[in-house]
């Protein structure tokens, strides 16, 4: 490992771009979740499918990704698992170098190093095969979980029990994972049992994810999103298994700061910054970039990525010029984002709109600070 002197804090990172990387392998998912986000599915049909990338063009493009400093890779969908060839392409980027820079004790560190992979999954694909590939190159595996007797009416599929098979086999097999939870109306009131079930068959980690309105997930909006006392339900209910059970987890959504006291969950990892364009960015089926998994609107394709810094959609978010005017008179927006701004563009159509959670009250969002805190 280099160790770097001072004045290598002033040289020029890789590039411009976050450190993680979603690609989305494929439009084809075997599921048909309600909550799904994928803009694809929506019922407004403007997200048009396009030709999908081969497995040459994903490999050549996921090559000079590590070239700009890409360390991590993210390999979703749709379901990925559907892509025709997706092992090849685990395998290719598995084999990669790219430059890992860290900070530790005020020191930057820098390693040329294979990238950290990630395969996410509802798991109805999984073979040993795969988990086989996940053992060897060290891949992350995270499959769903929406639930147990309410996992058929989310996902129109009716074998979780497949999800917890897989889950233990990974533990048996030295493969680290995640349940990914996403939490709804319907499905609360088993989410104890749920989270309870994963960590008992072998998961790692809980990642949960409140129901955002997007996708598919637009036609069942009032039947699946939550509202404030069952976000904090949610949160209690993680927060207090995993502090029985010695494990730890996050929300795979920003809140509104000014509605949860978030410094309350130790085990539970709860954000309120947006880390859309900062930390991550989406590549789609076809090429095109997103900022995140929820946003509808595309960007440059991955072929002219180093034009994206000069995207203007782009440097709002890498700006963080999107706060909600309701939010603006806030003593904590330095530290808040008001919420998801993609899920209150989809619903509202503006980026600076309230997030979807303050559409049923009449009182600006700061003001619930204090019921909330």
């Amino acid at each position: 490992m280099k160790h770097l002197n001072p004045q290598d804090f002033k040289r020029s990172a890789p590039s411009f771009l976050p450190a993680t990387a979603v690609l989305e392998m494929t439009y084809l998912c075997n599921h048909r979740c309600e909550f799904c986000s994928c803009p694809w599915y929506s019922e407004k049909g403007f997200y048009e499918t396009r030709t999908e990338l081969t497995i040459k063009e994903w490999e050549k493009y996921i090559s000079d990704l590590y070239k700009y400093g890409i360390c991590n890779i993210a390999f979703t969908g749709g379901e990925p698992l559907m892509k025709k060839g997706i092992e090849k392409v685990i395998e290719h980027a598995a084999l990669g170098i790219s430059e890992h820079i860290e900070t530790f004790d005020g020191k930057l560190k820098s390693e040329m190093k294979p990238p950290k992979i990630y395969l996410l999954t509802n798991g109805k694909l999984m073979n040993e095969n795969i988990l086989e590939l996940c053992k060897k190159h060290s891949i992350h595996l995270s499959m769903s979980l929406p639930g147990l007797a309410s996992f058929e009416e989310h996902t129109k599929n009716s074998d979780y029990t497949n999800i917890l098979y897989w889950f233990s086999r990974a533990k048996e097999k030295g493969v680290t994972t995640t349940a990914g939870i996403t939490v709804t109306q319907k499905n609360i009131s088993e989410l104890f049992e749920t989270i309870s079930a994963a960590l008992l068959a072998g998961c790692d980690t809980i990642l949960l994810n409140r129901f955002m309105p997007g996708g598919r997930g637009l036609k069942y909006k009032n039947e699946l999103t939550l509202n404030f006392c069952q976000i904090e339900e949610m949160l209690d209910i993680a927060e207090n298994i995993l502090v029985t059970a010695g494990r730890y987890g996050s929300v795979g959504t920003e809140l509104p700061k000014c509605i949860i006291k978030t410094e309350k969950y130790k085990h539970l990892k709860v954000g309120t910054r947006c880390s859309a364009a900062l930390d991550f960015f989406v590549v789609d089926p076809s090429g095109f970039i997103r900022v995140c998994n929820h946003s509808e609107k595309r960007l440059n394709h991955i072929s002219d990525i180093m034009n994206l810094k000069l995207n203007p959609y782009w440097k709002t978010f890498t700006q963080k010029a999107y706060l909600p005017e309701e939010c603006s008179d806030c003593g904590q927006n330095h530290q808040c984002d008001g919420g998801c701004r993609e899920a209150a563009h989809i619903f509202s159509g503006r980026l600076n709109a309230i997030d979807p959670l303050f559409l049923n009250y009449d009182l600006k969002p700061n003001l619930h600070l204090r019921k909330y805190r």
